[in-house]
């Protein structure tokens, strides 16, 4: 497999695979009420119910990123998409830093996750540059 249809598609499954989990984490307190791990945070009704959105939107996303792991470099613009919404994701997270919801340590891993994540999804984006053909059509 070309080393850039590769890169591309390994960004897609490690996308996929983080925001399923994140979407199982926010169903979970959505559902079963449980606490946010990064904060201890009891969820109450409308907590739960943004819990509910997001990670339907999160299961959304992990379907997205699926679809484009289908025909990796025609459906490259996915990764143009979710990098700013990991850089979003990253912003929340420092928001509730500065605002005393989730302690610095606790999200401190999460950020330099997203910042792999980031640098992950940049560098599949640049690898296609540098490829002008794409190979390894698969499926629509």
């Amino acid at each position: 497999m070309e080393k850039t249809t590769k890169l591309l598609r390994i960004s897609y499954w490690v996308g996929a695979i983080a925001d399923g989990l994140a979407a199982m984490a926010m169903l979970e307190q959505a559902i079963l009420a449980r606490p946010s791990t990064l904060s201890g945070y009891v969820p109450e009704i409308p907590y739960r119910y943004a819990m509910a959105l997001a990670g339907s939107l999160m299961l959304g996303w992990t379907a997205l990123l699926i679809w484009a792991d289908q025909r990796p470099y025609e459906r490259r613009g996915v990764l143009v998409i979710t990098i700013p919404v990991v850089l979003a994701l990253a912003g929340s997270g420092l928001f509730a830093v500065a605002y005393g919801f989730i302690p610095l340590n606790r999200i401190i891993p999460l950020l330099l996750f997203q910042s792999l994540l980031v640098l992950l999804f940049s560098s599949s984006l640049l690898s296609t540059k540098k490829s002008n053909a794409p190979t390894g059509k698969r499926g629509i």
